[in-house]
């Protein structure tokens, strides 16, 4: 549906004149995407014995497979798996509690909870320090996403989207962005969705290079992590 909806946005602009434009704003000018997918790739390398660790203790502690993939939107509204860490035990394990969606700790579509009950314990560790995003090293290898971009979202966020914030849908999202830099899980989801366009407006190679920089103090710090 989201596919349909920019295909029709872009004719509109193509129509009146303006695609031209379109196509100028929203190319990529950050960190050239072929220098970003060769630096994931030798990340990967580099630390493959952790991954391989972070693997086995998410096995050790709780049934089902220890990678997640979730169907997220990319871009120009294209759908594709994203990969993360499974930090959640899955419904059929006897220690899953679902939680309370009226105790939601962050206003939006997207729930979330800063107690929430189904995360398991390595699970709680990984998501504090952002480790279970690493596999999403993979979907940048393989051109899903870029290292800084906006988040991909989940469809049903993007139904929730008015017609300005629906041309983000035109970048490539990426592992971190502005708004991990800027307290994550403690803005809102309209804060996030500012911060995005914010980001696809100023994008520079400059620009990519500093939130690379700032987003390691912010995993360490681990604020907004939950």
């Amino acid at each position: 549906m989201t596919i349909q909806i920019l295909q029709l946005f872009k004719n509109n602009a193509l129509f009146t004149g303006t695609h031209k434009a379109i196509g100028k704003n929203y190319k990529h000018k950050g960190i050239p995407v072929i220098l970003q997918q060769t630096v994931a790739f030798i990340a990967l390398l580099l630390i493959s014995p952790l991954l391989l660790l972070v693997l086995l203790l998410i096995k050790i502690e709780s049934s089902g497979s220890a990678l997640f993939s979730q169907t997220r939107v990319g871009e120009n509204g294209r759908h594709f798996k994203m990969y993360k860490f499974r930090s959640m035990y899955l419904k059929t394990d006897p220690n899953y509690q679902e939680p309370d969606p009226t105790q939601s700790s962050r206003e939006g579509v997207c729930k979330k909870y800063i107690n929430d009950p189904r995360i398991t314990k390595i699970g709680q560790f990984i998501r504090k320090y952002s480790i279970d995003e690493i596999p999403q090293l993979f979907n940048i290898v393989r051109g899903d996403m870029c290292l800084v971009g906006p988040r991909p979202a989940l469809s049903i966020e993007t139904y929730e989207y008015d017609n300005v914030v629906q041309t983000r849908l035109f970048t490539k999202p990426g592992l971190t962005g502005l708004w991990q830099v800027s307290g994550r899980a403690d803005t809102n989801f309209e804060e996030q969705l500012q911060l995005d366009k914010t980001y696809i407006k100023q994008q520079s190679f400059l620009m990519d290079c500093k939130i690379i920089a700032l987003t390691i103090p912010a995993v360490l710090s681990a604020k907004g992590a939950y």
